[in-house]
């Protein structure tokens, strides 16, 4: 009996180990598949009206417009790392087509964020370094929040392992522009990629 519980025990970590690495390998790909910034999530200036005249002010209104196009063109071709905060618990999955009976025993687990030290284009971050994004204001540029935060749930893998599926979510922060979606990864001649991330839910 403590043989079989041994094997059981160990059994469960190996699995958890392959999700983490599998996990590690895609993470970078499902960050940049969802994430949103909130720099560019404010629309365009409208035109003022002159309440006087009931007339546009174009004069200004064309001033605006090129200081936001301005800006925009500043964050596409800005080579900086670009702060990205994640909530490092991956969760316990929610619901979808590969669930299975034993999930129930499944439980969260912290993503180790240092691994993604040296990527090029995010600069990952801890959400709880920051305050509650729920506070954040996405009309304040120059602050230094991160761009907008997200969120893993755990994989669920076919019988084969070569197949897998994620919840995830996104949001820039203050409550606004939240995004869910369900990812799907496969490994493709011995490496896993994103096949598909379809968007589940959007507020």
């Amino acid at each position: 009996m403590l043989i079989t519980f041994q094997f059981s025990c160990k059994k469960k970590i190996d699995e958890l180990q392959f999700e983490k690495n599998v996990l590690n390998e895609v993470f970078a790909e499902i960050a940049d598949s969802i994430y949103r910034d909130r720099r560019t999530m404010l629309p365009p200036p409208f035109p003022r009206i002159d309440f006087k005249t009931n007339k546009e002010d174009t004069i200004d209104f064309d001033k605006r417009l090129k200081e936001y196009n301005r800006f925009q063109d500043s964050i596409k071709n800005d080579t900086a790392r670009i702060l990205l905060a994640v909530y490092d618990t991956v969760k316990t999955y929610k619901n979808h087509s590969l669930k299975k009976s034993e999930t129930k025993y499944l439980n969260d687990y912290k993503l180790d964020l240092t691994l993604f030290k040296n990527n090029k284009k995010f600069n990952f971050k801890s959400s709880s370094l920051f305050p509650n994004q729920l506070f954040w204001d996405i009309n304040d540029l120059k602050s230094s929040l991160p761009v907008g935060v997200i969120y893993l749930y755990r994989i669920q893998f076919n019988d084969k392992k070569d197949k897998g599926i994620l919840e995830a979510a996104s949001s820039c922060g203050g409550g606004k522009c939240g995004q869910g979606y369900l990812i799907t990864i496969e490994n493709k001649s011995g490496y896993w990629k994103v096949s598909k991330v379809k968007e589940t839910w959007i507020s």
